[in-house]
């Protein structure tokens, strides 16, 4: 049988959010936000190890107490510079336990509220997939893009448009290959999905859920801090 492994690149200083501490880091309900992250994640049943990658500069990690998430979660201090990079060494350290075949996820350490719900959904979704895939939902707004003056240069038709969540579900020889070529053809991938339709695949697109969003700003932190409330 094929294992699942989770793979948490958080080596980034989260610049947008503008406050003085990385922003996965911040507190979220008497916690790091990054907790709430991690715990959906290592009580998954069917998640056997989780490696969070922080930066080898990281010293907010040790000012707190991570033992209640258990014995599956593993600290990497191999972050890089591009979230790329961090996923690209955190496959390097799996690749001790990890067969060509199983499955990796990769997760945004700043998405606290996956849910079990949503983990069970790429899971059954996925399971005999050729390719993998990601959560997503469907872009439900108008979009507009702008011009240099920040004024409407043109509005853009959202037929078809889903907005990429994670966890993003992947083989591990395939998604190791897939960054690999990514790098050494010299494109830039902001996503895993992204390496793997570089190498000309198509990965499946798992209808998630708007509350599984991405801190960025100071008011997600206060909608995530709604969302888990709401869940208790």
């Amino acid at each position: 049988m094929q294992r699942h492994f989770a793979i948490v690149p958080a080596a980034g200083s989260g610049s947008r959010f503008g406050a003085e501490q990385p922003k996965q880091y911040l507190d979220l309900l008497g916690r790091p936000l990054i907790f709430h992250t991690l715990q959906t994640l290592v009580t998954c049943p069917e998640i056997e190890r989780v490696w969070v990658v922080l930066s080898p500069e990281d010293d907010w990690w040790s000012q707190y107490d991570w033992s209640e998430l258990g014995s599956k979660l593993e600290t990497l201090r191999c972050g890089g510079a591009t979230r790329a990079a961090s996923v690209g060494n955190g496959l390097k350290a799996a690749a001790m336990v990890a067969a060509d075949d199983d499955w990796i996820l990769v997760h945004d350490a700043a998405r606290p509220c996956l849910s079990q719900a949503m983990l069970q959904a790429l899971f059954a979704e996925l399971a005999s997939d050729p390719v993998g895939g990601i959560l997503a939902v469907p872009v439900a707004d108008t979009l507009k893009r702008a011009d240099a003056a920040a004024r409407v240069a043109a509005t853009e038709p959202r037929d078809g448009l889903w907005q990429a969540q994670t966890p993003q579900m992947f083989r591990y020889g395939r998604l190791c290959r897939a960054l690999e070529n990514a790098r050494a053809a010299g494109r830039e991938v902001t996503d895993e999905a992204g390496a793997i339709e570089g190498d000309g695949m198509a990965p499946r697109l798992v209808r998630g859920d708007s509350t599984n969003l991405k801190v960025t700003y100071p008011a997600d932190l206060v909608l995530a801090a709604m969302i888990l409330r709401g869940r208790k």
